[in-house]
C-alpha cells in the first residue's frame, strides 16, 4: 500500500483549517448589535483577526496533539529520542509568517482608523457650552448656570472626527458631553437643552465635544463600536452617525474612582419625527421661569415647581396647576 504523501495531508490540512477558520470568524456572536455606521468598518478588521487567531489556534494545538500521538513513547522504547539540530527553513517560515500579518493587520487598522475620521478630529470649525458643575455634587446643575458658563471652546484635536466623506461640512448635531465622578451629562448648545442621556436621531451625523471635570474618564459605547477618552483640560471629540433605533449602554471604560462601576447611563436612537416630539417637550420644560433645574432633590421644590416641567404632559397650563394648589 502506498503511503500518502505529507504534502497532500498539509494540503488538506490547510483546506479544513482555512474554511473551519473563516467560517467561524464571520459566524460568531462575540459582538453586540451593529447599531453605527463606524461599527462594520471595526467588526470587519475584529473578524479579520478573530479568523487568524483561529487558524493559528488549530494549527499549533492541531500539531502539539498530532506529534503527541505520533511520537509518543512506545512501551519497551527505553533509546533516545532522535537529536535535531535545528531546521533554518523552518525558523525562517514561522518568523516571515508572523511578521506578514502583523503588517497586514497594522496596515488594515490605519485604514479602518482614517475612514472613520481618526486622522481629522479637528476638521471643521464649531462652538460648544459646557455644563457647569457645583464642587461636591455630581447629580446638581441648572440651566442658568450652564448659561452662564457658555462659551466657544477650542476645536479638539483628539478623537475619532470627520471621516473623508464628511471631512470639512459641520455636523448635523453638536453635543458637549462632560465627563465627572460619576455621571455623564449632555447639553445641546443648539437648545439648551442638558440631560443626563444623550438622544439623538438616527441617520444624523452627530459630533460629541467630550470634556472632564475631575479625572480621566471614557466614553464607550459597544454598540457604536466606539471609544474616546474625556480628559480634564484637553478637549476631544467623537463622530459618527447611528444606524438604529434603539437604546444602548453607556459606560466609562476608565477606572476613575470608587464609583466607576456605577458611571453607566444609555444613548437613545430616535427617528427623525421622534427626536424632535423629544426636542420640542424638553425645550418646554427647561425653558420655565424656575431657575430651570436639571437634577435636585425634590424636597427642596414646593408642589408647584415640583409638576411645572411635568405640565405639557398632564395638558394643563402652569396658571391652572397653579390655581389648583393655591386652592387645595
Amino acid at each position: 500500500m502506498q503511503q500518502v504523501p505529507v504534502s497532500l495531508w498539509t494540503l488538506v490540512a490547510g483546506i479544513v483549517v482555512t474554511a473551519i477558520s473563516i467560517w467561524i470568524g464571520q459566524n460568531h456572536t462575540l459582538m453586540p448589535v451593529q447599531a453605527s455606521l463606524q461599527a462594520p468598518l471595526v467588526d470587519g478588521f475584529f473578524n479579520v483577526m478573530f479568523t487568524i487567531a483561529i487558524a493559528l489556534f488549530l494549527v499549533v494545538e492541531g500539531t502539539i496533539v498530532l506529534f503527541l500521538i505520533q511520537f509518543r513513547r512506545r512501551r519497551g522504547d527505553d533509546t533516545d529520542g532522535v537529536r535535531v539540530e535545528g531546521n533554518v527553513p523552518l525558523e525562517i517560515f514561522w518568523t516571515a509568517i508572523p511578521t506578514v500579518i502583523v503588517l497586514g493587520l497594522g496596515i488594515y487598522s490605519v485604514d479602518v482608523f482614517n475612514r472613520m475620521g481618526g486622522f481629522e478630529p479637528a476638521g471643521h470649525p464649531h462652538s460648544a457650552a459646557h455644563v457647569a458643575h457645583q464642587p461636591g455634587s455630581a447629580i446638581a446643575a441648572t440651566l442658568s448656570d450652564t448659561e452662564a458658563t457658555t462659551a466657544p471652546t477650542i476645536a479638539p484635536t483628539i478623537g475619532i472626527g470627520a471621516s473623508p466623506q464628511t471631512l470639512n461640512k459641520p455636523a448635523d448635531l453638536v453635543v458637549d458631553v462632560k465627563g465627572i465622578q460619576y455621571a455623564w451629562i449632555f447639553n445641546y448648545p443648539d437648545s439648551g437643552i442638558t440631560s443626563g442621556e444623550l438622544h439623538i436621531p438616527v441617520g444624523a451625523d452627530v459630533q460629541l465635544n467630550l470634556s472632564a471635570q475631575d479625572v480621566i474618564h471614557s466614553f464607550w459605547v459597544p454598540n457604536f463600536r466606539l471609544k474616546q477618552d474625556a480628559l480634564p483640560g484637553i478637549p476631544t471629540e467623537l463622530r459618527f452617525v447611528a444606524t438604529k433605533p434603539g437604546t444602548y449602554p453607556v459606560v466609562c471604560a476608565e477606572l476613575c474612582g470608587g464609583y466607576h462601576g456605577s458611571m453607566r447611563t444609555e444613548v437613545i436612537v430616535h427617528t427623525p419625527e421622534e427626536y424632535e416630539s423629544w426636542r420640542t417637550e424638553n425645550q418646554i420644560a427647561q425653558q420655565q421661569n424656575l431657575n430651570q433645574v436639571v437634577a435636585i432633590n425634590p424636597a427642596d421644590l414646593s408642589t408647584s415647581e415640583f409638576l411645572a416641567p411635568h405640565t405639557h404632559d398632564m395638558g394643563i397650563s402652569a396658571a391652572t396647576l397653579e390655581s389648583l394648589v393655591v386652592g387645595h
